[in-house]
């Protein structure tokens, strides 16, 4: 049976200085109105432990006493006392009457509203109330938006229930420095919980929840932004897999982060600004190595505070060539790691070592990783050269050819279907094509032109009169060459100097050598006289080879130099 106190159990504790009252372990489950005023003003502290508390008048008058420490953990009902039962004089919309601690009346708003998650609960507490705690009492709610009557907490406890989802926010908490939410198997916490309210906070405990989904999406450090002053805080066996890197950007007084008993596998997040911590305790997560940005975000801090330490116990420390730079860094770093000797690591052989004397495992990796290293980036340093080489030499020296059959695939992609396999039935558009530099264009359309198509009736092609409009000049002279009999070309110094011209006597050698069985397709007219140092190699070596006509000055040498010329194009 539940138990009610009563004015008459505690009447006569007015006349004495109690200090301390015990009532734990006393299956009380409320207290008569009015009775919490016959404690003296030495009242100080109470231990309530182990009751069965539901909702009633009587916690108006906790705001009456001068009580500084309150201790209801371990209260246990067996109903939902927010919804199933209330004391019938209460009416939560009412305004109560109640006597504060100089017997002056005041009304107090208290109001409860459970049927809306936008539900506001103003929890009535002792104006001097500096401890309050109410751990391990099977509380299964979700933290709504709360507010406390006025008072000094200082330190509040709720450890141990299911509430499960903190929503908030929370207010009036302005002197607040301790808060334990600890096993409270929370999942979900909103980005408003923390509110400002909480700037006095140094001592946040929420070990032990289920808070690793959550923090993943704070990406922008929401959900801590408002407790600038914390020191301590715990997030041990929450089942975080990563943080982001700027979750804790505005806790620059932490001094102690509690990360252990989790499953992280690598540090990302920011730390250089937290000039002032001293603990970092990564304890049993998943770590291998430390990446150079959090070796380096540690020595910035260890520069400035000789007391941070950290501890890497427990992890999958591993020691192999990828993990060189973190080996070194344990040598040399100032920052302290707690109990390094009894650190294990990983060889890459799967056999597991203390790291007792970093500095030796370093040497031996050194020796190991750097003989693999040598070889393999000499080796690798030495085919990729070569092949560089190789592929140089014969991209020059069968440059041309690339090119020629580059143009001619672009070109044989638009004449598909209209060339016959047979190079002896081929029939070609023109009977040369003339090749030459633009200087030299008055002898070519005034006297060649005349010479060969008008008298000799041979079908020449040139650039300026019958090549295709829209098409590249490249593709427009591959597919001339390509579509004529033979190639002439007008040779002189200022043919040698132009890159199309080159690039036409190129063409045309390559469609000799290619698509013509070696067949003598080039006619070479000296129109000016060249000496033969001034000739490039390829060409001189055309001319050592083949014949070549030199234009003459004389009357008889012209008759005789356009007759062998209309005879050799027409043969």
């Amino acid at each position: 049976m539940s138990t009610i106190l009563k004015t008459s159990h505690i009447w006569y504790l007015n006349k004495t200085s109690l200090v301390r009252f015990e009532a734990a372990g006393n299956r009380i489950q409320r207290i008569e109105s009015g009775a919490l005023e016959y404690f003296p003003d030495s009242f100080e502290s109470g231990n309530f432990r182990d009751n069965v508390f539901s909702i009633g008048e009587y916690l108006f008058d906790l705001m009456s006493i001068c009580i500084t420490f309150l201790d209801v953990s371990e209260s246990f009902s067996s109903h939902n006392v927010f919804t199933s039962y209330t004391e019938e004089c209460i009416d939560p919309e009412d305004t109560v009457t109640v006597k504060s601690e100089n017997n002056l009346i005041d009304k107090v708003s208290f109001y409860v509203k459970t049927k809306s998650k936008d539900s506001d609960f103003i929890i009535p507490v002792p104006n001097k109330l500096k401890t309050f705690l109410i751990s391990s009492s099977t509380l299964k709610y979700e933290i709504s938006k709360i507010s406390f009557t006025e008072n000094e907490l200082n330190s509040l406890s709720f450890s141990n229930n299911v509430l499960y989802t903190w929503t908030g926010p929370v207010t009036n908490v302005k002197n607040l420095t301790f808060l334990d939410l600890s096993s409270n198997y929370c999942s979900n916490v909103s980005k408003s919980f923390f509110s400002k309210d909480f700037i006095n906070l140094k001592y946040l405990q929420l070990q032990n929840n289920l808070l690793g989904q959550v923090m993943l999406t704070d990406s922008d450090g929401e959900i801590f932004q408002n407790l600038h002053n914390v020191s301590t805080v715990n997030l041990s066996n929450n089942k975080i897999t990563n943080i982001p890197i700027l979750f804790f950007k505005k806790q620059h007084n932490l001094e102690n982060l509690d990360l252990s008993e989790n499953m992280i596998d690598e540090i990302n997040f920011k730390i250089s600004h937290m000039k002032k911590l001293m603990v970092l305790n990564l304890r049993n997560n998943r770590i291998s190595k430390l990446s150079k940005f959090t070796m380096d975000a540690l020595d910035s801090v260890a520069t400035t505070n000789t007391n941070l330490t950290i501890d890497l116990g427990g992890n999958n420390l591993v020691c192999n060539c990828d993990s060189m730079s973190f080996i070194h860094w344990m040598i040399d770093t100032p920052t302290r790691l707690y109990r390094r000797k009894k650190y294990k690591c990983k060889l890459s052989n799967d056999t597991t070592i203390f790291l007792r004397n970093p500095k030796e495992v370093y040497e031996t990796l050194k020796t190991k990783c750097m003989s693999y290293a040598g070889i393999i980036f000499g080796l690798t340093s030495g085919i990729l050269m070569f092949m560089f080489i190789l592929l140089g030499g014969i991209s020059y020296r069968y440059r041309w050819k690339l090119r020629y059959l580059y143009y001619m695939v672009k070109v044989k992609w638009h004449q598909r279907g209209n060339e016959s396999g047979n190079i002896d039935e081929r029939l070609y558009m023109y009977d040369a094509f003339v090749s030459y530099a633009d200087d030299d264009q008055t002898f070519v359309h005034n006297i060649l032109l005349y010479k060969l198509e008008k008298i000799g009736g041979i079908q020449l092609c040139l650039h300026k009169r019958n090549f295709l409009p829209g098409n590249d000049i490249a593709t427009n002279i591959t597919s001339a060459i390509h579509n004529s009999r033979k190639t002439i070309v007008i040779m002189s110094s200022k043919y040698l100097a132009s890159y199309w011209c080159m690039f036409e006597y190129n063409m045309a050698r390559m469609e000799s050598i290619y698509e013509r069985n070696c067949e003598n397709i080039l006619f070479l007219i000296f129109y000016k006289q060249i000496s033969a140092c001034d000739l490039p190699l390829q060409i001189l070596e055309l001319v050592h080879c083949q014949s070549y006509i030199e234009y003459p000055n004389d009357e008889y040498g012209d008759v005789v130099f356009w007759e062998q010329l209309t005879r050799a194009v027409k043969s």
